[in-house]
């Protein structure tokens, strides 16, 4: 990409990345509203368990789906409509009479959980057309700052939109957050990347074209091999079943958070987790800005070492973080917790988008998938666990899965670098000294 082709689509990805942080407000935000209105409307506890199964459910189909969906729209085509959808739905909900209250909220539940990974997959395929594979790097730091700035924003508001102004006006509000990402995303004058039909150039004419036709017409019976090749693409196997691990660790110190709060101050049990997610989102955008510079001095992207060094860091934070270390103490974790968590982040996303634009959208739904499992099933085990076991052990016991994974991965990737720099087979040299 040239620097003037460059710059502009620097300048198109920031507005983008805009949009996408103030949705990604609504998003968090509505996770408060939502599973309190569940709450009230049911009156069932195991409601709001349901409604988060739902969405996991809805999330873990879709990114089985997202890849032949790129095959077969483009990239903006998808995350236009996905944000449109979401809008409607909430829509839906606002407008819902008493008795069908229950039923749009499953709606809610279905499309938010599915349309939420098809944007998110859409998003991290296309990144490399819309910047460039140089500005990978920079690009997933970036959005991740604003996703991390949203997640605050939105839970530390919650409670004051919902206690002022009612659980329609934050669903309004959500619906409005949707509704500007749409808009972003309509006027990005973009193709569709990430293997999607726009993805080849221009110059490829009818031929091109015909490719592009019969590539619809058959997307649907290619999307399993699609599906299974990206799986098979070297170390990637290893890499998403880490990440896998990592969302399990990720649902125990979620699951976790409020109950170790509730026994340090049961009349304020949302104090410590507010104060440590903001500490937390704090780390992650320091790393985010140091990322950047570091990738500015060097030229060099954060690579696959990074996601298994940043897993091994962040587990332990936040196995740390249950420990009772004084205040003080546990402000420094949830920043490493943070920073760690960025690393992983940038580095993951961006080693995946090193991947050909045919299999890209593929892998980022296989990750997205098995996130979603991994998450959901540690839901359900971290709840029943934390009946019987104190939240440092169950924490420990999870996060302690992801190290040991990670741990495996980094001596496969050190060791596959070690190969690659010294390729002398052990037969030796031949004797005229070279090697075979």
């Amino acid at each position: 990409m040239d620097p003037a082709g460059t710059a502009r689509g620097e300048r198109r990805y920031r507005f983008l990345v805009a949009g996408y942080s103030l949705s990604s407000y609504g998003t968090f935000l509505n996770m408060v509203a939502l599973n309190l209105f569940v709450y009230e409307t049911t009156g069932r506890a195991l409601a709001m368990g349901l409604f988060m199964a739902v969405r996991l459910g809805s999330g873990f189909l879709a990114g089985l789906a997202a890849g032949g969906l790129l095959a077969r729209f483009t990239a903006k085509s998808l995350m236009l409509w996905t944000n449109v959808a979401q809008a409607a739905v909430m829509l839906l909900l606002v407008f819902a009479p008493e008795g069908m209250r229950t039923a749009a909220l499953m709606a809610v539940s279905v499309v938010v959980g599915a349309c939420g990974t098809l944007f998110m997959v859409s998003l991290r395929s296309s990144i490399p057309e819309m910047v460039g594979d140089e500005r990978r790097s920079w690009a997933n730091s970036l959005s991740i700052t604003g996703r991390s700035l949203a997640m605050v924003a939105g839970f530390a508001s919650a409670g004051v939109v919902v206690s002022l102004v009612g659980y329609t006006a934050a669903f309004v509000v959500d619906m409005a957050t949707f509704v500007v990402c749409a808009v972003t995303v309509a006027l990005l004058p973009i193709a569709g990347g990430g293997g999607g039909k726009d993805a080849r150039p221009e110059s490829e004419g009818d031929s091109g074209g015909r490719t592009q036709e019969s590539e619809r017409r058959t997307g649907r019976r290619r999307m399993p091999g699609a599906f299974l090749r990206s799986a098979a693409a070297p170390g990637l196997g290893l890499m998403v079943v880490l990440r896998g691990a990592d969302a399990f660790g990720s649902s125990s110190h979620n699951a976790a958070l409020p109950v170790y709060s509730a026994g340090l101050d049961a009349s304020h049990p949302a104090v410590f987790v507010s104060a440590f997610w903001c500490l937390w989102a704090l780390g992650n955008v320091v790393a985010q800005q140091l990322i950047q510079r570091y990738i500015k001095r060097t030229g060099r992207a954060v690579g696959a070492p990074g996601f298994g060094y940043g897993t091994c860091l962040m587990s332990g934070a936040f196995i740390l973080a249950f420990a009772g270390f004084p205040s003080a103490a546990t402000a420094v974790i949830a920043l490493v917790a943070g920073a760690a968590d960025g690393l992983t982040e940038v580095s993951y996303t961006s080693h995946l988008q090193t991947l050909p634009a045919e299999l890209r959208g593929h892998a980022f739904g296989l990750s997205a998938t098995v996130e979603n499992l991994g998450f959901g099933v540690g839901m359900i085990l971290v709840a029943a666990a934390l009946d019987s076991h104190r939240p440092l052990t169950v924490v420990a016991w999870s996060h302690g899965v992801a190290i040991v994974i990670a741990v495996v991965f980094l001596i496969r990737v050190t060791g596959a670098r070690r190969r690659d720099r010294f390729p002398v087979s052990r037969s030796g040299a031949d004797r005229g000294g070279q090697v075979r």
